[in-house]
């Protein structure tokens, strides 16, 4: 079979139990690829010694019949899931040389499945970005580029290594993390599907924290099945994270019938931002009438504290990134600082601090000590828990309607250039997370399907948000927008 690295998992999966396939010869493919693809910088550090050991095992283990879906799948993992004995450095220079002795749940369990590892993935420092421009590594690059024009676009962030790899065929699927959208819109950016999972359905232990009552793990894959195949892998009860959720895991991907008829899809208002680009305003309308022809009935709901999303996320997440990040002061792992004479403790936490993190991760840093400091809790942190669960009781208010999904775009704009918004304006920034924040911050399932494209060839997205530890349900939907849709656009390879 010719471009194995172009297969989805269902294909690969299904051609490795014929035996038209090995998961070496899937492995090799990938391999070879990711050699060739080094002008995108999605993989960072390479395994390929682990992932033969994987594949031929993996290989073994389909040939004796006992064989998960993701057995012999090659994947890409994102450098925030600590994998034992590689490099694990959440891109960034403090955790230089840091290998864990132990392996994240996530990745433990996929492996487990059979699943192979081609490599760690970037991403931005600490997945506090959007654009992948604050990572250790340097940028990722998005595989798409703007009809007839060479600029160098962002993949998204902060997965944005996830969804260059995936978009660029180098790896059949990548795992990735979302914390205010992180999954969702480097899907978006770069014509691939990636959901966010119900907060607690699949563990955190082991992935590096930026702020832990925001961040879920899920799956960055080709299609919608894919997603379903994966996400049922990654899922689970985790002993070891106390906000994992003792629930069973349902078969996802058999819930894929595409049949939607009779479902109640909710247009929230307050989505209709000022100045939106027209083409997501089309897209977003053309989304609607794909759902209402495939049977859905369409509703126009409020979710009126959504005003509110990005002001409160931008004091939760910086003030619990502030507290989990201030175990890296040189003494116990990672970066410590050179020095001089006469230097005591505190020098050395200034000096190894402020060398090991980047801008934004400083950044994010500072404002959040801000918010939990004396003067400004109530001011700030404790107002922002308080609006947080307003937006969380709008959801639940529209669900208790009879709202089965939401419907909105996934990103305020296809993906922009790198360096196109500059460090000198992080709030520009910023509000590339208005969409999917919400999601974040109510503890949703979402996620982001590509439905077109815009007039310059870039893909765009639309994201579904669904009920809590409705999954199955939400993947339904998205696989009767994706049948509807038909997006088939790959990027013309340049790399």
């Amino acid at each position: 079979m010719a471009d194995l690295n172009k297969l989805t998992i269902a294909a690969a999966r299904d051609a490795l139990r014929k035996g038209d396939v090995s998961s070496v010869e899937l492995t090799e493919a990938c391999l070879g690829e990711i050699e060739s693809a080094g002008a995108l910088n999605a993989f960072v550090h390479n395994t390929p010694e682990i992932a033969r050991t994987q594949a031929a095992a993996a290989d073994a283990r389909i040939k004796a019949g006992d064989a998960p879906d993701m057995c012999g799948i090659p994947l890409g993992i994102k450098d925030l899931f600590c994998t034992k004995g590689v490099p694990s450095q959440a891109a960034s220079n403090i955790l230089k040389g840091f290998k864990p002795e132990y392996e994240s749940t996530v990745t433990s369990q996929l492996f487990d499945a059979g699943a192979v590892m081609l490599g760690k993935l970037n991403m931005d420092e600490f997945a506090m970005g959007s654009s992948n421009e604050t990572s250790a590594y340097g940028n990722a690059v998005n595989p798409w580029r703007r009809d007839g024009s060479e600029t160098a676009l962002t993949p998204g962030g902060s997965s944005g290594g996830s969804a260059s790899a995936v978009a660029a065929d180098l790896c059949l699927a990548a795992t990735g993390t979302d914390t205010g959208g992180s999954i969702r819109q480097p899907a978006a950016f770069t014509g691939i599907t990636g959901i966010k999972p119900t907060y607690g359905r699949v563990s955190r232990w082991g992935v590096v924290a930026f702020a832990s009552s925001l961040d879920q793990a899920g799956p960055m894959t080709k299609d919608v099945r894919d997603a379903a195949i994966m996400l049922e892998a990654m899922c689970g009860h985790d002993a070891k994270d106390s906000t994992s959720a003792d629930l069973a895991v349902p078969n996802f991907e058999a819930m894929l019938t595409g049949d939607i008829r009779g479902k109640t899809i909710g247009i929230p208002r307050e989505y209709r931002m000022d100045g939106m680009p027209e083409e997501i305003e089309k897209l977003w309308a053309e989304g609607t009438e794909m759902l209402k022809a495939a049977g859905a009935k369409i509703v126009d709901i409020s979710l009126p504290h959504t005003k509110y999303a990005l002001p409160t996320y931008y004091v939760i997440a910086p003030a619990e990134a502030s507290s989990n990040l201030a175990r890296y002061d040189g003494v116990r792992y990672g970066h410590r600082a050179k020095l001089a004479a006469g230097d005591g403790i505190t020098e050395m936490y200034e000096k190894t601090r402020a060398e090991g993190f980047g801008h934004e991760v400083q950044r994010r840093v500072m404002v959040g000590t801000y918010v939990l400091s004396a003067g400004f809790y109530d001011a700030y942190y404790n107002r922002a828990r308080k609006v947080r669960t307003l937006i969380k009781r709008d959801f639940e208010e529209v669900f208790a309607a009879g709202v089965d999904a939401i419907l909105t775009p996934a990103t305020p704009s296809a993906a922009f250039g790198l360096g196109e918004m500059s460090e000198a304006d992080p709030i520009a920034m910023y509000l590339n997370d208005v969409f999917t924040v919400t999601v974040n911050l109510a503890g949703l399932p979402g996620i982001a399907v590509p439905t077109g494209t815009d007039s310059q060839g870039l893909p765009l997205g639309l994201q579904l948000i669904g009920r809590p530890w409705e999954e199955g349900d939400l993947l339904n939907t998205a696989y009767a927008l994706e049948q509807a849709a038909g997006f088939v656009a790959k990027p013309a390879k340049w790399w």
